[in-house]
């Protein structure tokens, strides 16, 4: 939905509907002059509004419903699953002289956290090729906006590396040939502000939790482009941030490195990449440093301290008059983990779907893997940490079903 306010002087506004009418009792020969400066008004009206650059507001949003059937839950496989609330959101843009708003809050159950921002930012546009966002904004890290197809991401996202938004400000430089983008990130999302308060667990996106905090975040993402028929882009990013022990008082560091890539021919789509990761929290004596606690959706688990993520998707769409079905795009998204502390099992995760396109509905419809995967089945809190030694996998059948709008 579009709001477009047109202003003509101060104080009024023109509206036009099926009412507007010319008074019947008027002489006939006035009738035509009358008509015709009432339309010369209008496209004079417009024509100025246009050039003042009017305010635009648009609302959107969604509202989904998820179906899941697990290997690990037995009573459930008993019963054929569960249907039932995923989430509604919410989506705002505005725009005005070239400041720009983008806005999402996203409402759960309070079992998944409740309500939360997902992203939040102002922004402006120097020209077509330059911006800068300033809130809570994506983080420039490897490939954006997803390094995935599917409803589950891929493993990226679960340690905190795909889709994620902190609160910052952004530069964003486009061109035919190269992209980059350069930030720096105060914190995460913040909604206590204590002296010594943790992170709370109801946020979007997973950020370092518990006793440790972010701060103080550089990332710098490089893309180069180039192709006809076969695009290629091509890109490098990097992250050096800080952590504040909330017992210790001293800070630690974190910081990441990728590389990535995506190729576009036709209907088809790959995206590689292998990035290496970092965490040195300045713990308290008798508590690990060798894992971090990171949290999302309502609660915390714990993730390898250090580890490096090879990622590869594959995606094909398909074009369809089979109404009201527009498309279908089939895919198989694979991630695995490697952790660098010995003794840790390492996580896999494979998700093979496909996503049908239908009017304002999209359904995702995957068949889901894991190894040591806290989101499927195994050890919640110790999976992407030091994992299950002996696991086997684990499997999830999931259709999720939302009208955006």
């Amino acid at each position: 939905m579009k709001i477009i306010f047109i202003h003509i002087k101060e104080n009024a506004f023109l509206e036009l509907n099926s009412n507007t009418v010319i008074n019947n009792t008027m002489p006939k020969a006035c009738k035509p002059l009358i008509l015709l400066s009432f339309f010369l008004m209008v496209e004079a009206n417009l024509n100025n509004a246009k050039a003042q650059e009017v305010p635009e507001v648009a609302i959107g949003g969604a509202l989904r419903f998820n179906y899941n059937l697990s290997t690990w839950k037995p009573a459930q496989k008993r019963r054929g699953g569960d249907f039932g609330y995923d989430l509604f959101r919410i989506n705002a843009k505005a725009a005005y002289k070239g400041i720009n708003l983008n806005a999402e809050y996203r409402l759960y159950s309070n079992a998944f956290g409740g309500g939360m921002l997902k992203q939040g930012w102002f922004g402006y546009h120097f020209d077509e090729s330059n911006e800068i966002q300033l809130g809570l904004t994506q983080v420039p890290f490897g490939i954006q906006q997803y390094n995935s197809n599917n409803w589950f991401f891929n493993l990226p996202y679960y340690v905190g590396l795909e889709d994620d938004h902190d609160m910052g400000i952004k530069y964003i430089r486009t061109g035919d040939k190269v992209e980059y983008q350069l930030a720096f990130f105060k914190n995460a999302e913040e909604t206590r502000f204590g002296n010594t308060t943790e992170i709370t667990h109801s946020r979007y996106a997973y950020d370092v939790a518990g006793r440790n905090k972010e701060f103080n975040q550089l990332n710098g993402k490089f893309i180069y482009k180039f192709g006809n028929q076969l695009k290629h882009r091509l890109g490098v990013s990097g992250q050096y941030g800080r952590l504040f022990n909330l017992d210790t008082e001293e800070t630690g560091n974190h910081y990441g490195l990728a590389i990535h890539y995506e190729l576009t021919y036709n209907d088809w789509n790959i995206k590689a990449e292998a990035m290496n990761i970092s965490n040195n929290p300045a713990n308290a004596a008798g508590m690990s440093r060798d894992e971090i606690s990171m949290a999302a959706y309502g609660a915390a688990y714990k993730v390898a301290a250090d580890f490096n993520i090879y990622t590869f998707t594959i995606a094909r769409n398909i074009p369809l008059e089979w109404k009201p079905i527009s498309s279908l795009k089939i895919y198989n998204d694979f991630g695995y983990m490697h952790k660098k502390k010995e003794g840790f099992d390492d996580s896999i995760m494979n998700v093979t779907g496909v996503l049908i396109t239908a009017g304002n509905i999209y359904t995702y419809i995957d068949y889901a893997a894991g190894l040591n995967h806290s989101w499927l089945g195994g050890n919640y809190i110790d999976d992407f940490s030091s994992g299950t030694p002996g696991a086997g996998w684990e499997a999830r059948f999931n259709v999720n079903i939302g009208y955006y709008f």
